[in-house]
């Protein structure tokens, strides 16, 4: 079971989660690499149509092989509004609470959002690395920030520029195909991260954390 440090409590106003986020963001390492990496957790968060539920879903992934291991979903109303900038505090609940249910402890959690890539330098992934102290990669579909397109081979990046200052990465993952924006959320260099996210995309343009985890919050959201 991943465990959870209990740093702040969840807070229902703007300015209260912009101090939480400035409080925690020294918390956050990016040095290292996890020594050993046999289970990769992808996360990511739907909304189901028509009510403020979240769908939070996680899946586990053997890296040998990519076969998923294990699997949580957690169906929850939204407590906080939706803030650019503050998604943590709305999303980060019910991912925790879908963390908890698992039976086997992810050895890395990549965060389908922002990690570094953040106006605070605090994302998603970033906020679930320092509660559960696991490192953490944040994988975006979208940029937040500038960059000069990475070269057209699978491999290639270039850096991610937030307010004149690197965060991340676009990476090309599939040849030709559109770059994804990789940065670091907890407890691990951006190479290291790169190198994890291309391991996890061997077919598509996005990693298979990512693509297993939406998978399962959509059939929940059927449901």
């Amino acid at each position: 079971m991943v465990q959870v440090r209990e740093l702040h409590e969840w807070p229902s106003a703007e300015a209260e989660a912009v101090a939480v986020q400035e409080r925690l963001r020294s918390m956050v390492r990016f040095d290292g690499a996890p020594e050993e990496v046999r289970t990769v957790a992808g996360l990511d968060v739907a909304y189901a149509e028509g009510s403020d539920d979240v769908i939070a879903a996680v899946t586990v992934l053997n890296l040998a092989d990519l076969s998923v291991v294990d699997s949580s979903v957690v169906r929850a109303r939204a407590e906080f509004p939706y803030v650019p900038g503050l998604f943590a505090f709305r999303e980060a609940p019910s991912l925790l609470e879908a963390l908890a249910g698992l039976d086997v402890e992810p050895d890395v959690l990549v965060c389908d959002g922002q990690g570094l890539a953040h106006p605070r330098r605090f994302g998603l992934a970033c906020h679930l690395g320092v509660l559960t102290d696991l490192p953490s990669i944040g994988v975006g579909k979208t940029s937040l920030g500038k960059y000069d397109p990475p070269g057209p081979e699978r491999g290639d990046r270039s850096p991610l520029l937030l307010d004149d200052e690197p965060v991340g990465s676009a990476l090309r993952t599939q040849p030709r195909v559109k770059p994804i924006f990789v940065s670091v959320g907890h407890r691990c260099t951006l190479d290291a991260a790169c190198d994890l996210v291309l391991r996890l995309a061997p077919r598509y343009r996005l990693p298979e954390t990512t693509r297993t985890a939406d998978q399962l919050g959509r059939a929940e959201s059927r449901r």
